[in-house]
């Protein structure tokens, strides 16, 4: 997959039926689950939490999609898939898609118990994105208005890693994605 532009739904329901086996870390270091699990568990805990906010809940869905854009990239994963999915998904979801590396810092400095319960890879793949935040990081990003969203997204991130757990195959999305992209392409 190349780091360009995602323009149609079937595009991008392809791209993420492609995340199917793809790791989030090179030498399969990474989480249990591949990507298309991972993100399709994040999604339902969205979808079951925040039932009415579809954009929220498609973010999840495609938050990770990153990296499989350029591999090995952890710290600018959430950049390239907000980047790939703007102009489809609109301005929210992919500011949300970016957000989740900065909320994963943010909840790693003001947390202590989410903190210490990160995996073996968001733990190390926190030193690549900065670390923990900083004071004056956590006043700028506590002053963002999609920060509880954000946050929502990265707990449900940190969350969706369960081995075999059932979740809803990956075109019962559609509809939804479709919904967000025409809402994106109205507004």
């Amino acid at each position: 997959m190349t780091n360009r532009p995602i323009t149609t739904v079937d595009e991008l329901m392809t791209a993420l039926a492609e995340c199917a086996d793809a790791e989030d870390a090179p030498r399969r270091g990474g989480d249990p689950v591949d990507i298309l699990d991972h993100d399709r568990q994040c999604a339902e805990l969205l979808r079951r939490d925040h039932p009415d906010d579809e954009q929220l809940q498609v973010a999840g869905l495609v938050h990770d999609i990153g990296h499989t854009l350029v591999l090995g990239d952890d710290a600018g994963h959430g950049r390239h898939g907000a980047n790939a999915v703007r102009d489809l998904l609109g301005p929210r979801v992919a500011r949300l898609v970016e957000l989740h590396v900065p909320a994963k810092r943010y909840l790693a400095a003001t947390d202590s118990v989410h903190a210490a319960s990160l995996s073996a890879t968001s733990r190390r793949t926190l030193v690549a994105q900065g670390g923990p935040m900083t004071a004056d990081e956590i006043a700028e990003f506590e002053a963002d208005p999609d920060c509880a969203a954000a946050i929502a997204l990265r707990r449900a991130d940190d969350a969706g890693k369960v081995v075999g757990l059932a979740v809803a195959p990956l075109d019962t999305w559609r509809p939804v994605v479709e919904r967000v992209a025409t809402a994106a392409r109205l507004s």
